[in-house]
């Protein structure tokens, strides 16, 4: 199994960018052919009360490398991809690692 992480930034109108990454841009990542499963994560304060690093994590799973690559050019990949100017210009980080297990 492959995943697909993706680290975002903390954005700078934080209500907006949940409201439409959680009402529009992940709903468009579950129509992606291939992803088996789609996880989101909005980080909290760590133990000490500091502020996190990053604001959210998305983690999209698929079978491999070559499902990976096939659902992200399908026309619904597309879409996702097209879909991220609409998050605010947020700075994200995305890595591609093998689940090991």
């Amino acid at each position: 199994m492959i995943k697909l992480t993706v680290l975002y930034d903390t954005p700078t109108d934080v209500a907006a960018f949940d409201a439409h990454y959680l009402g529009t841009h992940v709903p468009l990542a579950r129509k992606v052919p291939g992803i088996e499963r789609v996880e989101v994560t909005r980080f909290g304060p760590g133990p000490d009360g500091s502020a996190p690093p990053y604001h959210l994590l998305a983690e999209l799973y698929f079978a491999d490398a070559a499902a990976m690559q096939a659902g992200l050019g399908s026309p619904e990949g597309k879409a996702l991809g097209a879909d991220v100017v609409n998050l605010g210009g947020t700075p994200a980080t995305h890595l591609v690692g093998n689940v090991e297990d």
